[in-house]
């Protein structure tokens, strides 16, 4: 099993910056992990996604329909995929409020077959990076929006 998590503070309210992740039909404005979601933000509903293959070839795309398993405005939002044996996953945001900002710490839980072949190096160089671009993205959404 994996684990990534990235942290950033944003200039705008916890509930500002969970309605720009909620968004799901704007995120290939500004998203560079989940380059398309369809669905709603409430738990339990199932969202079609396309995200970037990040261990795969440069280009390369997935396509998975996840599960929301915590919506919780302005405090929390993730989902969850699997592939049976192959793959896990739990991808998530909390969102707690830092002085006239948001903390968000960005999180992501990956485990089966396929995460097993892969090294806490590999882990860093592939993951760590696209999730802390999202971080540097969603910061700018945000401020996009004032």
């Amino acid at each position: 099993m994996h684990s990534i998590r990235t942290e950033a503070v944003i200039p705008a309210s916890p509930d500002r910056v969970y309605s720009v992740l909620a968004d799901f039909a704007r995120y290939p404005e500004w998203n560079p992990l989940n380059l398309e979601a369809r669905g709603e933000a409430r738990l339990g509903v199932r969202v079609a996604m396309v995200f970037r293959d990040l261990p795969g070839k440069p280009g390369a795309v997935i396509r998975q329909t996840v599960r929301i398993v915590a919506a919780e405005p302005g405090r929390e939002l993730a989902w969850a995929g699997h592939v049976p044996l192959i793959f896990k996953g739990r991808h998530g945001f909390l969102l707690a409020p830092e002085g006239a900002g948001t903390r968000v710490v960005h999180t992501e839980v990956l485990s089966g077959l396929l995460p097993s072949t892969w090294s806490a190096a590999r882990v860093a160089r592939d993951f760590t990076p696209a999730y802390e671009a999202v971080n540097t993205a969603l910061a700018a959404r945000v401020a996009s929006l004032d």
